[in-house]
Order: C-alpha cells, then structure tokens, then sequence
C-alpha cells in the first residue's frame, strides 16, 4: 500500500512541536492516527481539532519509558483500526549540558527517553508488523547523531545510537518492512526549555531563534519516507537550515 490515505499511524511525542505538525499533516492526507504523549490535554486538543477538520485521530496517554505504555499505543491502533502502518517514534528530550556539571540524571533520562524509548517501540510494532507482513518504522534522530559539539556529548550519543539501532533494524527487517530516520537540525519547537543549564539554554534558544526551521519542515519530510511506494525505502533523511554550519 503506497500513499497517505487510509493508513494507519501512531506517533509519539505527538502533543507539540513535530510530532503535532506531523499528526497535522497525515490527517490532512488521509492517515488515521493514533497520538500518544504525556501530556493528555494537549493530546485531546490536538484530536479535536482533526476531527473538525474532517480528520480521523485517537489519543492514549504515552510515556515511551514505560514499555506498557509503548503496548498500549499498538493495541490502540488495533482495537480502533484494525491495524498499525507506520510507527513514528518521535518523543525525545535534549537536557544539554556540559559533562562537567555531573547532571547524571538528566543523562540517564536522555537515555531512557531517546534510546530505550525507541526500543519500546520497536518491540511492540515489530511482532504486528512481521504479522501483517508489512509495516513502517520512522524514527526522529538529530543532526547531533552526524556532530558532535561541546554541551552534547551525551545529547549526540543517544541519537548516535538512534541511527546505530535503526541500521541494524533496517539490515534485519527483510523485504517486507521499512525503516527511515529523520534527523533534523534546529527547530522551531520548545526544545531549548529542558536545558537546566541557564547559559546552555540561553545560548540554544539564540540559535533557534537565528536559524531555526518550522516543524512542518520535518513533517513534510515524514510524510514523503510514508507515501512512496511499498518497495521503495527512504532509509534516512537529513533535513537541517540552510544556514546550519
């Protein structure tokens, strides 16, 4: 099944920034959708607002570090639709600090948020999607997975590790499933509020506010890796500001 419409997609981290302009979109193109975040009340304005639009979108409340609530979000789409095309694994956090500030927690939850976070994702889709005999995992990475800069060791890791694990998903899947990772440069998004580091946060907030491009950016490119198709595999995508160094 090539194309938008009519497929089902969930979507992490679907409240606000990317994955709400990614949910935007795939409902203006057809997409049934089933929305997980944490933040329920946004997640329920943001269905609202599809269904006005003639738009078809379910919501369940999702923290990708809880794997139960990873299987929840597949069993949604299957109670609802009867199936699940594509998982966009796209709930991420970016507590950027430099390594001599010792936030090990913030590290610990950059790990369990962007690594074991996709993980959960992958091992509740991947036993559907092999039962299907088809299906679509889209990840969201960084264009730290590409470059490391001072303040990101730990940031630039988990995303590392990202494109690391969706390689090797993608030399396992066989030729039935699909695998892309999208790594976007600065986004407009609320992305520089998790740095608890005041000068780090500062000074990505300047960036953003520089050179950032808007999450519909993003979005598009999703969408693009979605509608080809079925043997066509867009395994990954960079998609960065044209003043990006």
């Amino acid at each position: 099944m090539s194309g938008i419409r009519g497929k089902v997609v969930a979507i992490t981290g679907a409240s606000s920034g990317i994955g709400e302009a990614t949910a935007l979109l795939l409902a203006e193109r057809g997409a049934r959708l089933v929305l997980g975040a944490r933040r329920s009340e946004r997640l329920a304005e943001l269905v609202s607002r599809i269904e006005k639009a003639g738009g078809t979108a379910v919501q369940i409340r999702t923290d990708v570090t809880r794997r139960d609530d990873l299987q929840a979000l597949v069993a949604l789409a299957g109670e609802c639709f009867g199936r699940l095309d594509v998982l966009v694994s796209n709930a991420g956090v970016g507590t950027i600090s430099p390594l001599d500030d010792l936030r090990v927690e913030e590290w610990d939850h950059m790990v369990d948020v962007n690594v074991k976070g996709v993980l959960h994702g992958m091992g509740a889709a991947l036993p559907v999607f092999r039962a299907q005999g088809t299906g679509h995992f889209i990840t969201t990475a960084s264009t730290a997975a590409f470059r490391i800069v001072p303040t990101m060791a730990v940031y630039a890791g988990t995303k590392f590790a990202v494109r690391a694990i969706c390689e090797g998903l993608r030399q396992e899947a066989g030729d039935s499933l699909r695998v892309t990772t999208v790594s976007p440069g600065p986004v407009a998004t609320d992305f520089a509020e998790a740095s608890t580091n005041s000068r780090v946060r500062a000074e990505i907030t300047r960036m953003r506010d520089d050179l950032a491009i808007p999450p519909d950016a993003i979005a598009r490119a999703i969408t693009f890796a979605i509608e080809q198709p079925a043997e066509v595999d867009v395994n990954e995508i960079v998609v960065r500001p044209t003043a990006q160094s």
